[in-house]
């Protein structure tokens, strides 16, 4: 085996690669309340909204260890690469790292990089399709890494939340801002910066006039879209989604569509309604 690709469970899996033993997913825990739900092929997204729907408190997550990275870097693949979640939100990619680390005690020349892909969810999933490709094209290590970490430096991630309760329950807005937000229908439209953290770029009253900005900003910050793979993931709305890449495409050109459900993590951070973009 040429390549491997380990992908933590952040970032959703296309069909082909759940089969794929060139592709490996490490996964997160989720926690709410008591009951911990491991972020893997038995995740049952409709419980887990349930629950947290349920629940007064945060659903919480933890990456997966050093060990888990370094027992699915050890195998026989000539080129071993990883792509965590932005090291800004979660403590994957340092966990990533240390278990690349721990590998090279024992087999110093083993050829391992971890990508900080300073997005989430579908972002995720462009990334690794990106260093599939260039794995494909018969590129070389260094040359992948180039390529990809220029991608990544290029690349833009947005989403749109039905609710915010969850960002109500961790803190991140205050019980009277969730609840005018909540009261006017205001949805923020949200993104990330180059170093992977979260911004507000806009808001607007109603689920369906924030999606359209978001496209808007998608529109407007793709420079060269036909060159580049539209990534759409949506937790438990495939209507939404598919509008949102109707819009898109009535606007711009692209090279090719992904679009997903969310998993577990990403299904955390947008909720139930929630759509996530990235290109």
């Amino acid at each position: 085996m040429r390549y491997k690709i380990v992908i933590d469970s952040c970032g959703e899996l296309v069909e082909k690669w759940k089969d794929s033993p060139a592709v490996e997913r490490a996964s997160l825990t989720l926690t709410v309340d008591d009951e911990d739900i491991i972020d893997d092929d038995t995740f049952d997204q409709a419980y887990f909204l349930k629950r947290v729907a349920e629940s007064p408190n945060c659903p919480k997550s933890s990456c997966p260890s050093p060990e888990r990275y370094m027992s699915a870097y050890d195998c026989e693949a000539e080129h071993v690469y990883a792509v965590t979640l932005s090291s800004e939100l979660s403590g994957s990619y340092n966990s990533a790292v240390l278990g690349m680390n721990l590998l090279k005690e024992t087999h110093p020349d083993k050829k391992i990089h971890v990508f900080n892909s300073h997005s989430a969810s579908v972002g995720q999933t462009l990334i690794a399709l990106k260093i599939e490709e260039c794995e494909e094209q018969g590129m070389e290590f260094e040359e992948v890494i180039k390529k990809v970490d220029a991608y990544i430096s290029e690349q833009n991630t947005y989403f749109v939340l039905e609710t915010l309760e969850t960002l109500r329950k961790n803190g991140r807005l205050s019980n009277l801002k969730a609840f005018v937000a909540t009261a006017l229908k205001i949805k923020p439209v949200m993104g990330s910066t180059p170093e992977g953290t979260i911004v507000q770029l806009d808001q607007a009253r109603g689920m369906n006039k924030a999606v359209m900005k978001m496209v808007d900003y998608v529109v407007e910050r793709t420079p060269n879209p036909a060159e580049k793979v539209l990534g759409i993931s949506h937790c438990n709305c495939p209507a939404r989604a598919q509008a949102v890449k109707e819009a898109i495409l009535e606007r711009i050109p692209v090279k090719d569509v992904v679009l997903l459900d969310t998993a577990g993590v990403s299904s955390m951070y947008a909720n139930d309604g929630g759509i996530i973009i990235a290109m």
